[in-house]
């Protein structure tokens, strides 16, 4: 039988390979590899817990960034669509004291739902309780949402008198809906389309599963709801937000 082999490590401590001929790991070696490791493994966390806490606190910066440049492209693009697109007031409605042509609102919103491509701007949401002055977006996939909150396709405009559904980002991208759930029963939620302009009163909030096709469903009758992601940095529930409408103004 062979003899282990012997080595002598710089510090003149002996450690022996086996027969076989394969090195045994020194202690003190692995000990320090180890060691490097678990630096590593703490730097990178304390890294990620402190991102995590300055999106928390301002969002994300970075994406921020290039949502308000596309903010800023929409808004030209908005103010062209309203140039372009004669009121509701001037198309038809009846005096101010008669109230407002909603059949005439109904229509001016249906063509705009027809004309409207996938990423276009549908007009100015401002929720002043949480802070949101924002243009919305047509459509809800990831691109769009980038832009701002997008009106889910299968909803509704406003004033059609159906469902009318927005989602919107709570951690990225300007973060529109970071503080839904801080919505309460009357707050105001107000959208400004190039065709007229209408006010909803927030009646209640609901957590659902993020498979829950439900409420996708329109109730025939005019309600929007507003939708994120819950609980922040996760994508496992919906926060949604009820709100029916209480105003219409056929100025834009």
């Amino acid at each position: 039988m062979d003899a282990p082999a012997v080595d002598i490590d710089r510090r003149g401590r002996a450690s022996s390979s086996g027969g076989d001929g394969v090195a045994r790991v020194r202690p003190r070696a692995g000990r320090r590899t180890l060691r490097a490791a678990a630096n590593v493994a703490l730097a990178t966390g304390l890294l990620a817990l402190l991102w995590a806490l300055i999106v928390w606190q301002w969002n994300d910066p970075i994406s921020s960034l290039y949502t308000r440049w596309e903010q800023h492209r929409l808004a030209q693009v908005l103010e062209q669509q309203q140039a372009l697109m004669p009121s509701a007031a001037a198309a038809g409605a009846t005096a101010a004291r008669s109230g407002p042509d909603l059949a005439g609102i109904a229509r001016a919103a249906a063509a705009f739902r027809r004309r409207a491509h996938q990423g276009d701007p549908i007009g100015w949401i401002s929720i002043p309780r949480i802070g949101v002055h924002v243009i919305g977006v047509n459509g809800t996939d990831s691109e769009t949402l980038r832009k701002g909150p997008g009106r889910y396709l299968g909803s509704f405009m406003p004033g059609e008198g159906r469902l009318v559904y927005i989602a919107g980002h709570r951690t990225t991208y300007l973060a529109p809906f970071a503080r839904i759930d801080e919505l309460g029963n009357g707050d105001r939620v107000t959208i400004a389309t190039p065709y007229a302009t209408f006010v909803y009163s927030v009646g209640g909030h609901r957590v659902v599963a993020a498979n829950d096709l439900s409420v996708l469903a329109s109730g025939g009758r005019e309600e929007l709801v507003l939708q994120a992601c819950h609980p922040r940095f996760f994508a496992t529930h919906r926060y949604l937000v009820f709100a029916t409408l209480v105003a219409v103004d056929p100025r834009r």
